[in-house]
């Protein structure tokens, strides 16, 4: 197991489509928490809004943050699947791009 691999005690799953109202939320609530040994993974299932925009301004902003983006809309299935693929970490929470956490949830954890 890498360093990289662990370093990162959860990794947080959030399939993306059309959910351009609240996708800032849902980041940013993960971004807030004070526990900080996390990655987050969008996948970007072929959003018609402006996710995928919102998805890469959090990526430029955030080292964290893992972006995959889907060719055409395979759903949420799939979608987790492939964030399962593409973590590291310990653990795997999956939020929907609606979702956002209350402070101190992962210390709560």
């Amino acid at each position: 197991m890498s360093s990289c691999k662990n370093k990162i005690l959860f990794s947080f799953v959030i399939p993306i489509y059309n959910s351009e109202k609240y996708l800032a939320k849902c980041i940013t609530s993960v971004q807030k928490q004070e526990f900080k040994n996390f990655e987050i993974i969008l996948i970007e299932d072929k959003s018609t809004d402006s996710s995928n925009k919102i998805c890469n301004l959090f990526m430029k902003k955030y080292s964290n943050i893992k972006l995959i983006k889907h060719e055409k809309r395979y759903g949420v299935s799939v979608s987790r699947n492939d964030g399962i693929n593409a973590a590291v970490g310990k653990y795997i929470i999956f939020l929907d791009s609606d979702d956002y956490l209350l402070n101190d949830s992962l210390k709560s954890i």
